[in-house]
């Protein structure tokens, strides 16, 4: 008999959007709250991460796992909390393009990256940048007007309101864009506004293009990317959001993807100025989450623990063992999913399937039992790490029955090689995960003859 499950209003848009994103081995951003099951310790923690930034704090936290422990499901859960709680998200992942420090654009590139995938509430799929400050621009007017004020008195409004962004950093070039972005709106000057966001986003590669289209005399560039987030932190605030979250994933590619130890310890040492700046109070309204594997976390010759500083300053709570948990530090570790939420994730997708009404589910829970049996015959004990091909299996499973009417689950489960693990790697952290030994411990020598 299936168990009495509470019924849920489920728009097309969300399952839709769940079921293919699962059906392709991806993480969905819409409906997550739909599926979720397990880690409330975590969740609250981050929570708690969330309201530190939301009063004007600052936070930093890596989410450490083995490969298919559910990380990217994790960030993808915290962004849709934070963007809940009217915060803006910046995400993005790590590549051997875009890197916290380089000298070759690298750098600039990842802070590009994260610009262009600005979330907000109102827009949850990125691209946000625009409406942000046209946002801001609409307040102030709101304001000025509301006083009996005239239309010159708003960009006098609008300038003195930018007037503390100047005691950052490159802030000075920072309002001088915003306030460009606002002449190109009263103006209708299209290209005025682009030139503005483009450099808001960092994409003005020299300083003489940048001052010929905007009058300023610096760029967002390598080494000024943090700075620049402190930036767009400050504004957002400005703008009515309660602050902003930093996601970056992949950070295997900065411990196992460099191509030499030199510019793995540059990138460390900009992980650790972060790390840095967040416990001592330095930064306002701004947090980082990042993702990483046990394995570029821990791996002495490669990982973050072989830099000293950063090792010392993300050391864990050692009293924390067993079911010992301490989640104050920096690190949060998370667990493979066990038997018993595997089997509330499937019930939950099957849910979704039939778009949240119980009476229409077309599987029973002894079919969800047999699922996992078969995919624990078939698969081992990997299924328990890597549930993405069991999820995209059991998808198909319920595609199939919804399809073919007269078809059973116990007919589609005999089927040989119901459950198939997916060819080759899908990321970096699964190619490191299942084979560490094929990043060299030292690259920085060339060989040569004599």
């Amino acid at each position: 008999m299936m168990s009495e499950v509470t019924p849920l209003k489920i728009k097309r848009r969300e399952r839709d959007a769940v079921l293919q994103s699962l059906q392709a081995g991806l993480v969905p951003k819409q409906g997550l709250h739909l599926i979720q099951v397990g880690r409330k310790k975590e969740v609250t923690a981050v929570l708690g991460d969330l309201k530190r930034i939301m009063d004007a704090g600052a936070t930093f936290r890596i989410t450490v796992g083995r490969f298919g422990s559910g990380k990217s499901f994790f960030l993808n859960l915290v962004r849709n909390l934070a963007l809940q709680q009217n915060m803006v998200v910046l995400q993005a992942d790590f590549t051997m393009e875009r890197r916290l420090q380089a000298s070759g654009g690298e750098a600039r590139a990842l802070y590009s990256e994260l610009l262009r995938n600005l979330a907000t509430k109102s827009n949850p799929d990125g691209g946000a940048l625009r409406n942000l400050c046209s946002g801001w621009i609409s307040k102030v007017q709101h304001r000025v007007m509301s006083q009996g004020g005239a239309p010159e008195d708003v960009e006098q409004a609008l300038a003195a309101d930018l007037r503390d962004l100047e005691d950052h950093v490159g802030g000075f070039e920072f309002a001088e864009a915003i306030r460009a972005f606002y002449r190109g709106h009263t103006e209708k000057r299209d290209e005025l506004q682009g030139a503005a966001l483009r450099w808001m986003r960092g994409e003005y590669t020299t300083k003489t293009e940048a001052r010929q289209d905007l009058e300023v005399r610096r760029i967002i560039d390598d080494e000024s990317i943090y700075d620049a987030l402190k930036l767009v932190a400050a504004f957002s605030r400005k703008a009515g959001y309660s602050g902003v979250l930093v996601i970056l994933d992949e950070l295997v590619v900065l411990s196992h993807r460099l191509p030499s130890s030199r510019s793995r310890q540059s990138n460390y040492e900009a992980l650790l100025a972060l790390l840095n700046d967040c416990v001592q109070g330095n930064a306002t309204g701004l947090g980082f989450l990042f993702a990483g594997t046990d394995e570029c976390l821990e791996d002495k010759r490669r990982g973050l623990f072989s830099y000293e500083a950063l090792r010392s300053r993300l050391a864990e709570n050692f009293l924390a063992s067993g079911d010992l948990v301490d989640l104050s530090g920096p690190i949060i570790r998370l667990q493979p999913l066990s038997q018993e939420d595997l089997f509330v994730l499937l019930r939950n997708i099957a849910l979704v399937h039939a778009s949240g009404d119980p009476s229409k589910i077309i599987v029973p829970d002894e079919a969800i039992t047999a699922t996992l049996q078969k995919a624990y015959e078939t698969l081992g004990a990997e299924y328990f790490r890597t549930p993405r091909d069991v999820i995209r299996s059991f998808v198909g499973l319920l595609n199939i029955l919804d399809q073919n009417p007269g078809t059973t689950w116990q007919q589609l489960l005999d089927t040989a090689g119901t459950f198939q693990k997916a060819g080759g790697p899908q990321s970096v952290e699964e190619e490191v995960d299942h084979n560490p030994d094929a990043f060299p411990a030292e690259d920085d020598l060339a060989s040569f003859k004599l």
